[in-house]
């Protein structure tokens, strides 16, 4: 028996250990006008096995890349593509930046940030309170979720005060959705959700 710790380590292992010995045959093929021919047959396997290349325009480009990375670059045929630089195998990806901006609440998010600074710039008149009076409705939906507790209203305007640095001071006469009625709303949207199939399964085996 053949173990796995014994044999040659596959370079892309998404192909498997048989693309790789087709490759490693077609090496040994001394006609190269056959060679060719196989190389194109084995490129027709590699894209039927990983289909998810088919989703770039330059698919075929990256599957002869494969082919001459999986040939340790030994594999000199007529290709549609010529063999990439070796070097290509011991290039480091360039660091992703991530941009960092503090949140002044994280039950909240950034993207009610975004909306409440956006408002404030609104003209004051009837569009503007209708967006402050739902975005701080939200806020509370929010913040319940967040705490499955009670929220004061005072609190919300607070910090809604605090987000739009002091540019919307919503007015406490304005009564928010009630506490109890966004927690049963809450609650009737989690039971809502469909169980598992686990559970499900589960459930039958005890009957």
């Amino acid at each position: 028996m053949e173990y796995n710790t014994k044999r040659l380590k596959l370079h892309i292992p998404e192909y498997g250990r048989n693309v790789q010995k087709m490759i490693e045959n077609a090496i040994t093929i001394e006609d190269r006008a056959k060679r060719t021919e196989t190389a194109y047959f084995i490129i027709e396997i590699m894209s039927r096995i990983n289909p998810g290349l088919k989703e770039y325009s330059d698919y075929r480009h990256k599957l002869w890349d494969h082919l001459y990375i999986i040939s340790d670059f030994k594999l000199d045929v007529d290709g549609e593509y010529p063999p990439p630089e070796e070097t290509i195998l011991e290039a480091v990806p360039e660091k992703v930046s991530y941009p960092i901006k503090k949140i002044k609440f994280r039950h909240y998010g950034i993207n009610i940030e975004r909306i409440v600074k956006k408002a404030a710039d609104y003209v004051d008149g009837i569009e503007k309170e209708a967006l402050v009076k739902s975005v701080t409705n939200h806020m509370k939906k929010l913040y319940l979720m967040w705490n499955r507790d009670t929220v004061k209203d005072k609190l919300i305007f607070d910090q809604m005060a605090d987000l739009s640095d002091n540019r919307i001071i919503p007015d406490e006469s304005f009564q928010l959705t009630p506490t109890s009625d966004i927690l049963a709303r809450i609650k009737k949207k989690k039971e809502a959700k469909p169980k598992s199939n686990s559970n499900r399964k589960g459930r039958k085996r005890r009957r």
